[in-house]
């Protein structure tokens, strides 16, 4: 092979490894620009305050279906969740007071970055993504996450460590 031929070669491999990468960049960003995450604190790392952290989670998963009924965009979910913010935070509030305890409850809307999580299926990009964050307490204990939108939310089945996941998409039930 002549020289000639070979740098022709090696550009060629590395403008398509560019182009590949390029892609990639901008599908990581369109999944970030297009979410919004659901972000829980818990009080502490206790085994009570993360079992609270958790019906919290069920308590407000219950109500997102009719707050972000007709959310056809980001931006359309972010204007249902900041309209809903006194309710999303009084949600979280009765169910902390219905299980005996009194710790405060604060709910906003924030951009926060986000690790990496890969499933068998799809994966989260790291990046910053829109938040939905409802800190319990001190929040000073382990998180929990999901997608509000589009919906799809990751519910652990097991414990709260990562190892069993139950991957459910309101738009796969509702095709299916």
């Amino acid at each position: 092979m002549k020289r000639t031929e070979f740098s022709v070669l090696i550009g060629l491999i590395i403008s398509i490894i560019i182009t590949s990468v390029s892609a990639f960049a901008a599908d990581c960003e369109n999944i970030r620009s297009d979410t919004l995450r659901l972000h829980i604190l818990a009080n502490s790392d206790s085994a009570a305050d993360q079992e609270l952290k958790l019906k919290v989670r069920d308590a407000i998963l219950e109500k997102s279906p009719t707050l972000f009924e007709g959310s056809v965009s980001l931006e359309d979910a972010v204007k249902s969740a900041e309209a809903s913010l006194s309710e999303i935070k009084a949600t979280a509030e009765e169910e902390i007071f219905a299980n005996g305890y009194n710790y405060s409850v604060n709910a906003y809307l924030c951009d926060m970055y986000f690790e990496t999580r890969e499933y068998e299926e799809f994966t989260l990009p790291a990046g910053n993504y829109k938040a939905l964050r409802i800190e319990i307490g001190a929040a000073r204990g382990k998180n929990w996450w999901c997608v509000l939108f589009p919906p799809l939310c990751l519910i652990n089945t097991e414990s709260d460590t990562g190892e069993e996941l139950e991957v459910r998409s309101a738009f796969w039930d509702w095709i299916t």
